[in-house]
Formats: structure tokens, C-alpha cells, sequence
């Protein structure tokens, strides 16, 4: 199914009927809705780690007041946050608050390098679940932009949950089923069976999303970009 507007009742109502039960006498949405959220786990961590399309995302501009030399989670009391579906950064980049000046990436660390503030935060480290800059932060208020993977799908709370991910119907189908054949129903092999198929429609999907990664032509760095990630400023 090609539409982001995917409800989790489509798909239970799916899984139901894998299971010979379309009117759902047994396989209810109560009774479905925890393993489909397990499914959408799997999913979920599927997509990640082969980066797929649903899960590449660019921030807006976050503000970096002077002297600032962090981004926290959204739980943390210091500002300013970063997105709360962030699971792993790619790029860091500035530029000067309220202008249009094209965003500079910046290099990463491993640990940290003390330098004395100027106009730029230097370089970006991931510790501590946060995102950090030289100590010294800069000296003006600077606008930092992420490029990052995010969590594609939230869990479904109810049956009319958008789940929305394009072309998920089939796997969520299969491995909703399948989870609730093992559990609910305790049927081994009708749960082998539909993991199987499950497994499958994984891998069409992660392979139309590589073909169309295919067509992106490769960014080059700058050589400017490449002499800060070595450690020049």
C-alpha cells in the first residue's frame, strides 16, 4: 500500500484474516494491538539500520545561544533540545543566527578539544546522549542544523493509530499475525509459516527503498569540511 495514511486497523484487520478470523472474534484489536507494536519495533529497527528513506530526516534551525556548548534531549533541563525522534546523527551544521548564509558543516570528535571561543562552535561530539561543541561554546549565537536518522513509526495506541509508512502494510500484517499465532494461539507452524512470509515482504521493502537511494548522486565534501574533521580550525 502506497499511502501514509496506513491505520493500524487496516492492518490488524489483515492479520485477523491470516489467521481465519476476519470478523475478529478471537483476534480482536485489544487482543492484537501489543503484538502489532512489537512488529513495529522490528520494523522500525529494520529501517534504521539500513537507513532507509522513511528514516532520514533535517532538522529546523535550532538556536545555540552564546556560550552554549550543548544540545540536550528533550527530558533534560538545559536548553536547547534536540529532536525527540533522534536516533543517530550523520551531519552537524551552523551558521550565524538570523541570517541566510548557507549551513558549514562541522567536524566530529571523539574527545573533546579545548579551544578558545571565536564565531563557531568547532566541531560536534555525541556523549552522555547529547550533543556537544568546543567547551569555550562561541561567541555569537549560532543556528546548528541535523541531519539525522529519526524513528520512522510511533507505537499504535489505538485502532485508528496512523501508522502511515509506505509500503509497510505487508510485513506488519505478516509479523502481527505470526506473533500472534506463536502467543495467542500457540500454532508453531502456522507462526513459521507467516515469519517466513513476514520476512520476505521485509526484504521487498528494504529493497525498493535501496533502489531509490540508488539515484542519489554522492555529496562530495569540501575540502575546507575535510580540514576541520582532521582537527584544523
Amino acid at each position: 500500500m502506497s499511502t501514509t495514511s496506513l491505520t493500524a486497523a487496516e492492518v490488524m484487520d489483515r492479520s485477523a484474516a491470516l489467521m481465519n478470523d476476519p470478523a475478529k472474534t478471537d483476534y480482536t484489536y485489544v487482543a492484537q494491538l501489543p503484538y502489532l507494536n512489537m512488529a513495529i519495533d522490528e520494523l522500525v529497527e529494520s529501517l534504521e539500520e539500513s537507513n532507509s528513506s522513511p528514516t532520514n530526516m533535517t532538522s529546523t534551525a535550532i538556536t545555540v545561544p552564546v556560550g552554549t556548548n550543548k544540545i540536550t534531549p528533550t527530558e533534560h533541563v538545559d536548553l536547547p533540545h534536540y529532536p525527540d525522534d533522534l536516533v543517530e546523527l550523520q551531519e552537524v551544521r551552523e551558521r550565524t543566527s538570523g541570517t541566510n548564509d548557507p549551513f558549514v558543516m562541522l567536524g566530529r570528535r571523539e574527545n573533546h578539544t579545548i579551544v578558545p571561543a571565536n564565531n563557531s562552535l568547532l566541531y560536534w561530539m555525541w556523549e552522555d546522549q547529547m550533543i556537544k561543541f568546543n567547551p569555550s561554546g562561541a561567541l555569537t549565537e549560532r543556528e546548528v542544523q541535523l541531519f539525522y536518522v529519526r524513528r520512522a513509526i510511533s507505537h499504535a495506541v489505538t485502532e485508528a493509530t496512523i501508522i502511515g509508512t509506505i509500503n509497510s502494510i505487508s510485513y506488519l500484517a505478516y509479523k502481527t499475525a505470526s506473533l500472534c499465532a506463536m502467543f495467542i494461539g500457540e500454532n508453531e507452524t502456522r507462526a513459521g509459516v507467516l515469519e517466513v512470509q513476514a520476512e520476505k515482504a521485509m526484504e521487498r521493502l528494504t529493497g525498493i527503498n535501496n533502489k531509490g537511494k540508488q539515484q542519489i548522486m554522492t555529496r562530495h565534501r569540501p575540502f575546507r569540511a575535510a580540514y576541520k574533521a582532521r582537527g584544523g580550525f
